[in-house]
């Protein structure tokens, strides 16, 4: 993993809330948003700016991996690009401007591909255990090869049972996944409450990157409701619509990816990600 002093000044501080578990858990704010940026699909400065613009929408935390093509190299320098972004613009909203400083110090996590796709300079990271995959590696071995790098560097866990449903995507070939399917409801209340009883924090229901159709209501309202843990779901959520019925169903925040990529006006994803955002709120 990249030495923090070796490639960003000692200045540079995590943006985040003081407690980064408490504010990803934090229910008080309704239903949020995360802007998920693969940094194999983009470069650092395409990314630093889609992040500027979804902030600007009202995206409350901002998710840096992918599945695929991701390595310690791109992923630590998107960080940076992000992170530096969002201070810029944190700076310049306490001088003058529509949005106040605060409304930039969002979280900007990882969401990793494994062991070799980390940054010292993340917010924090989702450590995550694939529950339902057939590969030890993605169950635990990736994990334990991440894990001391990870307290050296200060980055704060963010412990996680990671469910992939069907269709998957790359994600489920990868990850070896043995997919949860639309009528899997009893399935997946077993993993969420096996996830609340292994102590993880937050639960991922995931559809795959790009997928065709999103997690189903039926999954997430079971999952929902067999456990108290924080609920994020992603993959195929692409309009305001989708996003409502996630959130309806029990979501306590959404991740877009994919759609994100559409977009090389920051301006055009701003106001699409604006009224996607503006019916997350209005459920």
């Amino acid at each position: 993993m990249p030495k923090r002093d070796a490639i960003s000044p000692t200045s540079m501080e995590p943006v985040s809330h003081p407690s980064l578990l408490a504010y990803v858990q934090d229910r008080s704010m309704g239903a949020r948003h995360i802007i998920l940026l693969d940094p194999d699909d983009q470069t650092p400065e395409v990314a630093a700016a889609r992040a500027v613009a979804a902030v600007s929408a009202g995206s409350r935390m901002v998710f840096i991996g992918g599945s695929t093509g991701t390595d310690d190299d791109n992923v630590h320098a998107t960080v940076l690009a992000v992170q530096e972004a969002l201070e810029l613009c944190a700076w310049n909203a306490s001088q003058d401007s529509g949005l106040s400083e605060d409304d930039w110090k969002v979280p900007v996590v990882l969401f990793p591909a494994g062991a070799h796709a980390l940054s010292p300079l993340a917010d924090g990271i989702t450590f995550m255990m694939l529950m339902n995959s057939h590969d030890r590696r993605f169950i635990i071995g990736e994990q334990v090869t991440a894990a001391l790098q990870l307290k050296e560097a200060k980055v704060s866990p963010l412990s996680m049972g990671y469910l992939v449903c069907a269709p998957g995507g790359a994600v489920g070939v990868v990850g070896k996944a043995d997919l949860i399917h639309l009528d899997d409801t009893d399935k997946v209340r077993e993993y969420a409450v096996c996830a609340e009883y292994f102590g993880f924090d937050l639960l991922y229901l995931e559809a795959g990157s790009g997928a065709d159709t999103p997690v189903s209501s039926d999954l997430i309202q079971a999952a929902k409701g067999a456990c108290d843990l924080t609920l994020i779901v992603g993959g195929g959520i692409r309009d305001g619509q989708s996003a409502r019925r996630a959130v309806h169903a029990g979501a306590d925040w959404v991740v877009t990816g994919s759609l994100t990529e559409e977009f090389d006006d920051p301006d055009e994803l701003q106001r699409t990600l604006s009224q996607l955002i503006s019916n997350i709120g209005s459920t």
